[in-house]
């Protein structure tokens, strides 16, 4: 690493990217969503179409990236509150990142169910 750069790589690097990457994702997700959901005022059986497409397991799969990234920039999100606002916050800053992801994760492996059951019903059979 160059002498004199910013940049270390550690931890708290990687979940500022990691919460700036997934609140794009968010937005285009929304963005998607609201154009989608208007397209039913434009033309009842265009929306039935798009909706239509949405019920395979590529975009279930999808789905659960949706909810991997919204969990993971909520839970980041109330860990940077608390290093703002906290005021040992940043001297536990590592640790609390840490606790999220092992939150995160723990909330993933209980979504696989309920996000993704339905796609493996339809690929594997009941």
């Amino acid at each position: 690493m160059p002498a004199g750069t910013l940049y270390r790589g550690r931890e708290g690097m990687w979940s500022w990217v990691a919460h700036r990457v997934t609140g794009v994702l968010i937005f285009f997700f929304l963005f998607v969503h609201v154009l989608d959901t208007a397209l039913v005022r434009v033309s009842p059986e265009a929306y039935d179409e798009v909706v239509a497409t949405y019920k395979n397991p590529i975009v279930a799969l999808l789905e659960y990236g949706l909810v991997a990234a919204i969990l993971f920039h909520a839970l980041n999100g109330l860990r940077v509150i608390a290093v703002d606002f906290w005021s040992k916050g940043p001297r536990y800053q590592k640790q609390m990142l840490w606790t999220v992801m092992g939150i995160w994760l723990v909330l993933m492996v209980g979504a696989i169910y309920p996000v993704l059951g339905h796609a493996a019903r339809e690929l594997f059979g009941s």
